[in-house]
């Protein structure tokens, strides 16, 4: 379209994150921090908005974004559940979707599940080391894409049925033994080669978060076979290999005798912190988001008070065919 790109981003995300923007041709502010160090980045942004001629485009807030996940990605997902159950697998249907909030984009594919299939339940998804819905905590992680000290504007709260915390080194360590340990997956568990194969570049950080979640959250709900727990695999293993190769100077390589230990931490079940939604639970993480978005970003309280009603985000989902018949007539 012709526009300059320019990425905001903090200092400490990984190598190949800055090297695949700049390949797609945008430009690169990287800001002081970590993953969690967003407020840095809305200071940025906050100075380039005074420059007219910048388009601003924030994830955290443009229900763009909302709107895309609850019609695709929520959309595949009932199409999956749906194929899956002529097969006669999860004939129970989706009981759980899992998500870990970055934009909190992907967890409105959970809202479309829901309406499908209202029992299905929406577990959110957050780093131990970054607790802000559990318990309005704080603090760095390692969990690239999630996790981010505040409250997204599109995040729709009030649907949501329960909260996991997930450690990041957890994480890390589920990434090096999927990538390096696959002999040992292969032999302990039985997986074929070609399922082997096929998983190059499917798995990231927070993809093993969202998969580490999901074990965690069938095995809180006792699900059985018939009950299918969804989640995305939301980022590939090409971001990661510096972080890998950090991690193996830490920690040391893969061995086989750590690859059978770790397989079987995550039998047993690896740490995490739960929090059921109840109302008054929802309503704080509601309130949650005035700090961020009206104190700092110029929101109104009628513009929050908003978003806690289900009108709102349904409203906002339909709008999608309105939009795409705009959005062709432009062509």
């Amino acid at each position: 379209m012709g526009f300059n790109s320019l990425v905001v981003l903090p200092e400490e995300m990984s190598a190949e994150r800055f090297e695949k923007i700049r390949g797609y041709g945008a430009d690169i502010i990287a800001t002081p921090g970590c993953e969690s160090n967003v407020k840095e980045i809305y200071d940025c942004v906050n100075g380039l908005k005074k420059d007219p001629n910048n388009k601003i485009q924030n994830q955290f807030e443009k229900f763009g974004n909302y709107r895309f996940h609850h019609k695709v990605t929520g959309g595949s997902a009932v199409e999956l559940a749906m194929e899956l159950r002529t097969k006669g697998v999860a004939t129970n249907g989706p009981a759980a979707f899992v998500s870990a909030m970055g934009s909190a984009g992907t967890i409105a594919a959970g809202d479309r599940l829901k309406d499908s299939y209202p029992g299905c339940r929406i577990v959110g998804v957050e780093p131990i080391q970054c607790p802000t819905l559990f318990n309005v905590g704080y603090g760095g992680h390692a969990i690239e894409g999630i996790g981010d000290k505040h409250v997204t504007w599109i995040h729709n709260v009030r649907n949501m049925d329960l909260l996991l915390c997930v450690d990041d080194q957890t994480c890390l360590e589920g990434l090096q033994l999927l990538q390096e340990g696959r002999d040992v997956l292969a032999s302990e568990l039985g997986i074929s080669q070609d399922v082997l194969d096929s998983w190059d570049n499917i798995f990231g950080i927070s993809s093993v978060c969202n998969i580490l979640a999901s074990i965690e959250t069938a095995r809180y709900y006792e699900f059985d076979e018939s009950q299918a727990v969804f989640t995305v695999a939301t980022d590939g293993f090409d971001r990661y290999p510096s972080v890998m190769k950090r991690l193996n100077q830490q920690k040391g390589p893969m061995t086989q005798d750590v690859a059978k230990k770790r397989i079987e931490s995550f039998r047993t079940g690896s740490e995490t912190w739960k929090l059921e939604a109840t109302m008054d639970v929802r309503r704080r993480w509601h309130n949650q988001k005035y700090f961020t978005w009206v104190e700092q970003q110029g929101r109104t309280l009628e513009d929050l008070n908003a978003l806690w009603e289900p009108a709102f985000w349904k409203d906002e989902a339909d709008k999608v065919d309105e939009l795409d018949k705009a959005t062709l007539k432009l062509r």
